[in-house]
């Protein structure tokens, strides 16, 4: 069965969230990396990855629903950040954004008595609240942290995967859960 026009146009509008949520998050690497924060930065990247993997199942639904997948534009990511705290904070904003429109698109899907997309959808809540989460744990980190140079250091190489020489501890944020795996 075809997606209805309002679904249709709805999903193509996620999928194009999920590709400016990426393309966010790499200029946030960006910023990250112009620091010298590289475990920050593979972190946004990783995320921005994410995202993508998000759009694309977004796009393979849709083809798998008969439907043509269209492209819109895409608009320039933020890339004037004052902080990392900052870039944290936006990210934030970002997912918690990209939330209210999977639950927006769940709202339609249940109007609609479209079974098939209201399950496809299931994953999308699960894996916000995965996301939010990961997002929110780097920032009380970072508010921990405070002015800290040492702390931003060692949360740095925890986010890039451990302390120097690989070896990981425990007290900064986990990046398990981001949905990488999926």
């Amino acid at each position: 069965m075809k997606l209805s026009q309002r679904t249709n146009d709805a999903l193509q509008k996620q999928l194009m969230r999920e590709i400016e949520a990426s393309y966010l998050y790499l200029s946030m690497a960006g910023y990250c990396d112009s620091l010298g924060l590289g475990g920050f930065a593979k972190w946004l990247h990783t995320q921005s990855s994410e995202e993508w993997e998000h759009a694309m199942k977004f796009r393979a639904y849709i083809d798998d629903r008969g439907e043509r997948v269209t492209y819109g534009d895409i608009a320039r990511p933020d890339d004037d950040f004052s902080s990392v705290a900052e870039v944290f904070e936006k990210a934030l904003e970002n997912e918690l954004s990209v939330s209210a429109a999977i639950a927006d698109l769940c709202s339609l899907a249940e109007e609609e008595k479209d079974r098939a997309t209201q399950a496809f959808l299931d994953w999308f809540v699960a894996e916000q609240v995965e996301e939010e989460k990961s997002v929110q744990s780097v920032i009380d980190w970072l508010k921990r942290i405070g002015d800290s140079q040492q702390g931003l250091y060692l949360l740095d190489q925890q986010l890039g995967g451990g302390v120097e020489g690989g070896a990981s501890t425990s007290t900064g944020p986990s990046t398990e859960g981001t949905g990488s795996a999926r």
